[in-house]
């Protein structure tokens, strides 16, 4: 009897043993089964040196590092996968899971969120536009048209534009007759100062300077090096002018398919990489202004007192025209500038 219930005890121990043993093996084969990573496609039309480019990479990387491996980026500059002309839409037909352009680009698409690069004489460098950017995407988000079905990754924005000519342009009958490129919506400030403003995008920029078919273009001066117009053109006019708009977007379905915690690393880096893509640009445009002007013998062209106050009234009455148009349209114009003037302050604050 004491031997049957003996071996009944050892039976049942070895089975418990048994069934622990596979338990415990189960969930290690589980633990070292490989989790099978996340890749996003993250698209932009311009090259993979210039600023836009750089903070994709940057992103990329970060992305990457914080989640531990589990996101990988796949980045497709050079309009390699989609160009500035199906940007976002390629983004909303699932060709690219992130699109990054220029919002200017699309002035029709985006009439709110673009009057922080058309309103003239900010004056700011790109590390202060790009925070403010940001912010105005975050505050003004459900009353943005252009934005609907997308999540906003970051967005930031060049300096402002200077005008940049083969001849001197020091008033503003040197401009008359003048043309002169200029991205997107952004060609009223050029066309109040006499100029005849030509859209079209910086890659087509070189070959229309070559060909004489512009007179010079008006952008953020990192391209005096970057592109090399520094060996085309002689003169940059210093005066501020209007500021190109970058915004990366992702649909909302395709973000709410992403995990929580990589959701919370996405969110994390918004802003870190507007501020990131402004100091870049700011020094990389000291970097640029120097090369331009020691090894290409470009010339800053700084305007009279006079001159410069008759640029600011012809400037002025182009931003009052702006914000009233867009007030008619139905859109918080004015308020929205208020509170970019509000943010501009805080962030010039030391």
């Amino acid at each position: 009897m004491n031997n049957t219930i003996g071996l009944s005890v050892i039976v049942a121990s070895l089975s418990l043993l048994s069934s622990f043993s596979g338990e415990k093996n189960e969930a290690w084969a589980q633990e070292k089964v490989p989790v099978e990573p996340i890749t996003l496609s993250y698209a932009f039309f311009a090259p993979a040196d210039s600023f836009p480019a750089v903070q994709m990479k940057r992103w990329a990387n970060e992305v990457n590092k914080r989640t531990e491996g589990r996101v990988e980026v796949a980045l497709f500059p050079g309009g390699s996968l989609l160009t500035a002309q199906n940007m976002y839409d390629g983004v909303l037909s699932g060709v690219a899971d992130i699109g990054l352009s220029a919002t200017s680009y699309e002035p029709g698409r985006f009439p709110l969120f673009n009057l922080a690069g058309n309103l003239t004489g900010q004056g700011v460098n790109s590390t202060v536009a790009s925070q403010v950017a940001f912010r105005l995407t975050q505050e003004f988000e459900d009353e943005m048209p252009g934005f609907e079905g997308f999540k906003v990754v970051t967005a930031f924005t060049s300096e402002p534009a200077y005008i940049q000519t083969l001849d001197p342009v020091r008033t503003t009958k040197d401009l008359e007759g003048l043309d002169i490129r200029i991205s997107g919506g952004n060609s009223r400030a050029l066309e109040a100062l006499g100029a005849s403003a030509v859209g079209m995008s910086q890659a087509e920029t070189s070959e229309a300077l070559q060909s004489g078919v512009i007179d010079g273009y008006a952008a953020s001066r990192e391209v005096l090096m970057d592109m090399q117009f520094a060996r085309m053109i002689g003169y940059v006019t210093d005066y501020p002018l209007t500021n190109t708009l970058f915004a990366a977007l992702m649909t909302r379905e395709k973000w709410e398919s992403l995990p929580e915690d990589v959701q919370e690393v996405i969110n994390d880096l918004g802003p870190q990489m507007a501020s990131f893509t402004g100091e870049y640009l700011d020094e990389h445009i000291s970097k640029s202004m120097e090369w331009a002007q020691e090894e290409e013998g470009v010339e800053i062209i700084n305007l009279s007192n006079k001159e410069q106050e008759q640029w600011d009234e012809k400037l002025a009455t182009v931003n009052g025209a702006i914000l009233s148009e867009a007030e008619n349209k139905g859109l918080p114009a004015k308020r929205f500038a208020e509170r970019m003037y509000e943010m501009i302050k805080e962030y010039q604050t030391p």
